[in-house]
């Protein structure tokens, strides 16, 4: 075989507190069996089973074609396609208007990748004959929660308000990053890092992005075309009910700064 391309997962890594690079520690698997291991089961353990799962995984790549094997670590991947949603939320939510329930601070780190990219730079990974490990998310340049935000509102609701609601009082609440609030992560945060993924060697082997703006468009249109009734439950984010009471209870205490 003169080529491997394995996609793992930016989930593999050991210590999320800092930014990671590809030559970090992984996480240990210990699991069971891990031929044992099910979609059920994954979902049992919270997922947390996933990162140590791939990283197992890339060791065996690696030991089958140990000079012929690309491993790939995304991050977020987003996009027309992408029945999670956890990017969608954001512009579907923008596109509302009125007042966006915007987490943490502006300046928490983002990074995504537009599955088109991805899956465009791969092809050219194999085409290169290219091997070793990659993290693969984006955009080139450090991208923060604020101007993504800000990014979404001019591509489709220049109207939409946000307030900032910090990261402790949303705990407090029981707002929870990822899910409750998907694609942020607090700044300061235990997993932090993962926003801030060193992507240099996937850089130098090529790795290309789309305009943002283009990618919230697209994603749009993708789900503007599902039908009504999944649209009307993203599978990911706040549901209004729960936003408002999120935005009056932190009001009740604070004088929320909008942007």
């Amino acid at each position: 075989m003169e080529r491997y391309i394995f996609i793992s997962t930016i989930s593999v890594y050991a210590d999320m507190r800092r930014p990671v690079a590809e030559g970090d520690a992984v996480r240990p698997y210990e699991g069971a069996d891990p031929y044992a291991e099910t979609m059920d089961s994954l979902r049992a353990s919270g997922f947390e089973l996933y990162g140590p799962l791939k990283a197992l995984s890339e060791r065996e790549v690696q030991r089958q074609f140990p000079s012929a094997a690309a491993i790939v670590r995304p991050g977020l991947i987003v996009g027309p396609g992408d029945a999670s949603d956890r990017f969608t939320y954001w512009p579907w939510r923008v596109r509302r208007g009125g007042e966006v329930l915007a987490p943490g601070t502006p300046q928490d780190p983002v990074q995504v990748i537009d599955a088109r990219d991805l899956a465009e730079w791969t092809i050219r990974l194999a085409e290169r004959r290219a091997a070793g490990v990659f993290n693969a998310t984006g955009p080139a340049e450090p991208l923060s929660f604020g101007a993504m935000l800000d990014t979404i509102r001019a591509a489709v609701n220049p109207q939409a308000t946000f307030t900032w609601i910090p990261a402790r009082f949303l705990e407090a609440q029981g707002a929870a990053p990822w899910s409750d609030l998907p694609a942020w992560l607090p700044g300061d945060g235990e997993d932090a890092g993962m926003m801030r993924a060193g992507i240099e060697r996937a850089l130098d082997a090529g790795l290309t992005f789309r305009p943002l703006a283009e990618t919230v468009r697209d994603t749009l249109a993708w789900f503007d075309a599902l039908p009504a009734e999944r649209r009307a439950t993203p599978r990911a984010g706040l549901a209004p009910e729960r936003e408002q009471g999120l935005l009056s209870s932190w009001s009740a205490v604070s004088s929320p700064k909008k942007a």
